[in-house]
């Protein structure tokens, strides 16, 4: 469904996720009205390998490798500098994109099917809390997927925590799963 520009309703570790490819323009678009979204707000993106991230990010400091090593898959999403290439809709004209290694073991098979790197932002209309049973998920939203694939009751709670590695040092924007006395952990060896 993806690979043919379709929108999917997915299960990451937390919360219910709208995956589409994330370097079909079109196919962030129809995410972007879906989700009711500001053009101002970024969509971060799912990767099932490191090696991905050469298609996604400008480059990859060490202090951003240093937080790889110590949370991913999973837990931690990374802000980083985005390729030129990459959908202004999908960045938001921020120049920056968001990264996680899919933690989810059905997510990260989505996202390895695919091949490329997935949309993983909340299936929900902005502004609203995110999902973590497919019952729950607004009806405008259920509406216009593709297909929802349901693995029953996931975790809930905080969201990943997303650190801005653009700087020096990386700044922690939303604390998450992840504690920011943990990040500064894994990157005192640096």
């Amino acid at each position: 469904m993806i690979k043919q520009g379709g929108v999917v309703v997915f299960p990451t570790r937390s919360l219910y996720g709208l995956g589409a490819d994330a370097l079909d323009p079109d196919a962030v678009e129809k995410i972007i009205k879906i989700k009711q979204r500001p053009a101002d707000n970024p969509i971060l993106v799912l990767i099932y390998s490191r090696r991905q991230l050469d298609s996604l990010v400008k480059n990859i400091s060490p202090a951003a490798a240093a937080i790889m090593d110590a949370f991913w898959p999973g837990r931690v999403t990374l802000v980083f500098d985005a390729c030129d290439s990459l959908s202004n809709r999908l960045t938001a004209r921020s120049g920056k994109i968001g990264v996680r290694l899919a933690g989810h073991p059905v997510a990260a098979a989505l996202v390895r099917q695919v091949g490329r790197p997935v949309t993983g932002t909340s299936a929900n209309l902005s502004g609203r809390p995110g999902c973590h049973q497919v019952q729950y998920l607004d009806p405008p939203v259920a509406e216009q997927v593709d297909l929802i694939l349901d693995a029953g009751v996931l975790e809930g709670g905080a969201g990943s925590t997303v650190v801005d590695v653009t700087i020096d040092p990386p700044k922690i924007l939303r604390e998450g799963q992840v504690p920011a006395d943990d990040i500064s952990g894994a990157l005192s060896g640096i």
